[in-house]
């Protein structure tokens, strides 16, 4: 194969690591026109994320949000899944590298195996089932879980006695006992290493007698446990006896914060624990005690303060502020958990199981592929990066993302993933579309006149919705209905070989009307109407019955009810499905030109990427000039100066030829649809208009710094807000004079006003003592805090603070420090949690760790009809799996718009922000929704309440005098069929008729 030259640059990616966050820079790659080869050691795709249960702080079934993203995967025609491969070099630079693949054998030809499973069956050999965390045995031919993308099985050959029977039933002829390892090579313009994490092995940790105490359990373990297609299906049981238990305990930090074993925070473990405990309460049969042991809880992410709360006060977990001893056994199987609490009282509590919340680590394997490919590690192993470049590790063109970077949860893994794309996106736009493939849909089936025929597809999805509802009695239910021909039920009806089961059924039966009675259509829907478009069927000849989120979930305790309700939704589903018609798309002409709206960092940076792809990108800043809150700030807490940065950034923006900056700009009017929208903009002194037609809207608005009312702020000089604080740091002279400065966290935080954790005032406070402990070491600083929340890699700075003798003392929520003045002198009076004691010492300074609370944005998301939470963050399409889309398509979000956070973690969302738009406006072959509305004009009275009402403006009377609708620009939102007196307006898809059969079939 021989290279490309060097000016050449290549238009393919390979993504190391096929996980959650490797998949979603496959996708977005693949969208924006670049060929992906996407490698996994693992026999499957999904990561750790596919032995999840649920997600917090949604609560979501994990693989039910992930199925459809592997599906996607799986069919995509531009990406090239390769498990059981690795990458063992990597040769050349940035735009032409090779890269040489290991792929070792699988003994079983993935191409040729059907999935049936047949060679399972009368495989004699049993081995420790490593996706079920070794808590129960796998035959030596296996497949690691029922939705794995390829549904291919292997064969365990460490295990594998050779006894040929496999071999002996495949009729599919896929078996190869002499298969052996193969080397290929592929050439490349960038890579992307997401190869995650592993988690800590806690058998070292004697004390916790985790390998002699079979109900002392890791969180993966216990997440095995809960998820329906575990060991136990389900079932909440302890692996010593299998029986349900009654007090469950979780420890904190077990391999994290620990200089023994990693001295980072793992940053996840406080918020999984949480929501174990609340999980494991919905699966036990009666009052299940759960107790979580911990130093600091560490609920920082967006609306995980809300989940926290509720899991205290709502479910009763009990939450133990604690340093845990040791655990030992007690009875024939119970576990006595030695602690000393917060007020130093040495305490012992029994519990039926114990559940170590395990961190992340790197394994061995990846530090030998870093080392392999050039790439530098930190001190805790973990890919190298710079702060200002999350995403970049220290070989050009190579790019990394997810925990792999540093421990996170999924949505910042799934941010990065994004950010690393268009990371590779920008160096690589001039080979975009010049690797990739055409998809071929075959033509659409007329269905005409046809009589309807229906197929009803009833999903367990293992036991969210089997393990309540009586999936068999609402399969033979549905058999009677009208029009149905064909009804089975599946274990998963989103995994991968369903939808190819689906798409025999329907030419076999000749089905043109497809039921699917499971989870949710916002997230699925999607996925089964490109499997009736990828047989010739229209794919709104569609329908769902949600029988988990209405049903199985809301009836959790009731399941002849549910079953019931169930056997309801399916007959109102088929009712209305035997009247669809087929609609028509028709293409979508897309405004290759991006609007970001707001010019801090997350804004310039996505507007920068958009512009290296090669997209025109427009910003407008409301300010006099660039640069937001960032003009505030003088150094990150690792030292690098933000000035330095923001300035680079603001002469890239204005020097670059594909962008355009207007500042002392307003928006005001907003219109069009995805691909074609116009934005009205007053620009300047002078508010001159100005009318910007783009494609895509990028909203970056930022966030601002809460004025305290307490604390004597604004009364005393000498009290002031971290902001503040760092102004007169970089004037120095003042501060040099300090002898001792008190820092209060949470000020406007987690309290009754605003609920959540505002994220980076813990580090900012840090941050500030350390700078104010490097001009005068003997200056005495003490940080009242509720929760240090130095998640990741800040932990290394809480105890570089401690070890340079800041002190930290913890207050409580009902007991606030006391801030007073006498004299013009400041004094702070706290209660001390070690000495029993309040303590009153006078200090130069009182610093307030003020919140970060939303900008001023109510008119602006009600321009662009974009939601708000109650706190005024925009709400994204999804916690996990969309953290940086809105649900209306062509608009996303990124920075301190979407929930606080540092400059790092905006830069990476404002990058994914840019990769998704980038995606979307590179996508030439989009259409427009075939539900539009649509006016019986013989009937019209031209009332104008159509036009009056449609929140996009899009109906107008026409020279005949009666309604008009273009079909270009109607979104489908109903709002004009809805408030139409004469109900002359149907919106197709849901015209009244189909309401009424709904309806009348729930009777």
């Amino acid at each position: 194969m021989a290279m490309q030259k060097e000016t050449d640059k290549i238009g393919a990616v390979l993504v190391v690591g096929a996980g959650v966050a490797g998949m979603q820079a496959a996708l977005d790659l693949a969208n924006s026109g670049y060929y992906v080869y996407l490698t996994d050691r693992s026999p499957t795709i999904g990561g750790i994320m596919a032995q999840l249960d649920k997600t917090f702080p949604t609560n979501d079934c994990s693989m039910c949000i992930i199925s459809p993203k592997l599906v996607e995967v799986g069919r995509h025609l531009n990406i090239e899944v390769l498990p059981d491969t690795e990458v063992q070099a990597l040769d050349g630079d940035l735009g032409h590298f090779r890269a040489v693949l290991n792929n070792y054998p699988r003994y079983l030809d993935p191409v040729k195996c059907t999935g049936c499973g047949d060679c399972r069956k009368v495989c004699p050999v049993r081995a420790v089932n490593e996706f079920n965390a070794s808590l129960d045995l796998r035959e030596a031919t296996y497949i690691r879980y029922p939705q794995a993308v390829p549904l291919a099985f292997a064969i365990d050959r460490q295990v594998c006695i050779g006894c040929g029977l496999c071999g002996q039933v495949c009729l599919a002829g896929a078996i190869n006992y002499h298969d052996t390892a193969r080397q290929r090579e592929v050439d490349v313009g960038a890579v992307i290493l997401t190869v995650g994490n592993e988690v800590f092995d806690p058998t070292r940790l004697q004390s916790y007698n985790y390998a002699n105490q079979p109900n002392v359990v890791t969180s993966l373990e216990f997440e095995r446990i809960l998820s329906a297609s575990g060991p136990y299906r389900g079932h909440l049981m302890r692996p010593y006896d299998r029986e349900e238990p009654k007090k469950i305990a979780w420890l904190q930090c077990v391999g994290s914060r620990d200089v023994k074993t990693n001295p980072y925070c793992s940053a996840v473990c406080c918020m999984y624990a949480i929501k174990e405990a609340v999980i494991a309460k919905e699966h036990a049969h009666g009052d299940l005690d759960t107790a979580i042991f911990y130093m600091d809880m560490r609920t920082y992410g967006k609306d995980f303060e809300h989940y926290y709360n509720r899991a205290r006060n709502e479910h009763g977990v009990r939450f133990i502020r604690s340093r845990v001893h040791s655990i030992d056994p007690e009875g024939e199987c119970d576990l006595r958990i030695s602690y000393v609490n917060e007020q130093g009282e040495k305490k012992s509590e029994v519990f039926d199981l114990v559940v170590l919340s395990v961190g992340f680590q790197v394994s061995e394997s990846v530090k030998d592929l870093a080392r392999r490919l050039g790439v530098e590690l930190n001190q805790h192993h973990f890919a190298k990066t710079d702060p200002f470049l999350p995403v970049a590790t220290s070989r050009p063109g190579v790019y990394v993302c997810g925990t792999f970077q540093c421990p996170k949860d999924i949505p910042q893994s799934v941010m990065e993933a994004s950010a690393a794309a268009a990371a590779c996106s920008a160096t690589l736009s001039e080979a975009r579309w010049t690797r990739t493939k055409t998809k071929e849909v075959p033509p659409e089936r007329a269905v005409g006149q046809d009589d309807p025929r229906v197929g009803v597809f009833v999903c367990n999805c293992g036991i969210n919705i089997g393990g309540i509802v009586d999936v068999p009695a609402v399969r033979e239910y549905a058999r009677t209905l009208p029009h149905v021909v064909h009804v089975e039920d599946n274990l998963y009806t989103c995994s991968q070989d369903t939808q190819v089961k689906i798409s025999g059924v329907i030419e076999k039966y000749r089905l043109n009307r497809v039921v699917v009675a499971a989870c949710t259509p916002l997230t699925h829907e999607s996925m089964f109407r490109e499997t009736l478009t990828d047989v010739g069927l229209n794919k709104y000849l569609f329908e769902m019955a949600n029988i988990r989120n209405q049903d199985s979930w809301v009836h959790m305790k009731e399941p002849d009810r549910a079953t019931a309700k169930a056997k309801d939704l399916v007959r109102m589903a088929v009712a209305r499905a035997s009247l669809l018609k087929p609609l028509l798309e028709k293409p979508l002409e897309i405004t290759q030109r991006a609007l970001i709206i707001g010019g801090g960092i997350a804004g310039m940076t996505a507007a920068l990427n958009l512009a290296d792809q090669g997209f025109e990108s427009i910003i407008i800043e409301k300010e006099k000039e660039l640069g937001g809150n960032a003009r505030h700030l003088g150094h990150t807490i690792e030292g690098l100066e933000v000035q330095k940065f923001l300035n680079r950034l603001i002469e890239r923006v204005q020097a670059h030829k594909n962008l355009q900056v207007l500042t002392q700009a307003l928006v005001v009017g907003f219109s069009g649809y995805k691909g074609n929208f116009t934005t009205e903009v007053l620009v300047g002194p002078g508010m001159y208009e100005r009318k910007i037609n783009h494609g895509a809207t990028i909203v970056a608005t930022g966030a601002q710094e809460y004025r305290p009312r307490e604390f004597l702020y604004g009364e005393h000089e000498g009290v002031m807000t971290l902001l503040e604080l760092g102004q007169k740091i970089s004037q120095r002279y003042e501060v040099a004079k300090w002898k001792r400065v008190a820092m209060i966290q949470c000020v406007g935080s987690r309290n009754a006003e605003n609920p959540n954790c505002s994220r980076i005032c813990c580090q900012g406070a840090v941050k500030y003592a350390l700078q104010l402990k490097d001009i005068n070491p003997d200056l005495e600083v003490v940080i009242l805090y509720r929760d240090m929340r130095m998640y990741g890699f800040l932990e290394d700075y809480y105890v570089a603070a401690r070890n340079r003798g800041v002190m930290f003392a913890r207050y409580d929520l009902d007991n606030l420090p006391l801030v007073k003045s006498e004299d013009n002198d400041l004094s702070v009076t706290f209660n001390d949690h070690v000495l029993h004691r309040p303590i009153k010492m006078p200090v130069d300074a009182v610093v307030l760790s003020a919140a970060t609370r939303a900008a001023d944005t109510e008119e602006l998301a009600s321009l662009l009809k974009i939601p708000r939470s109650a706190d005024g963050f925009f709400i994204e399409a999804h916690a996990k799996l969309r953290p940086v889309d809105f649900a209306s398509e062509g608009i996303f979000l990124c920075g301190m718009a979407h929930s606080p956070k540092l400059i790092n973690e905006s830069i990476a969302q404002a990058m994914a922000a840019a990769s998704r738009a980038g995606a979307f406006l590179a996508d030439i072959r989009q259409t427009i929704s075939g539900v539009i509305a649509y006016v019986e004009q013989d009937r019209c009275a031209a009332c104008l309440v159509c036009v009056k009402t449609c929140p996009f403006g899009v109906p107008r009377i026409n020279e005949d005098n009666v309604s008009e609708i273009n079909t270009a620009l109607c979104q489908g939102c109903g709002t004009c069929a809805s408030e139409c007196p004469a109900k002359v307006i149907q919106l197709a898809h849901y015209e009244d008729e189909k309401f009424k059969a709904n309806i009348m079939a729930s009777f």
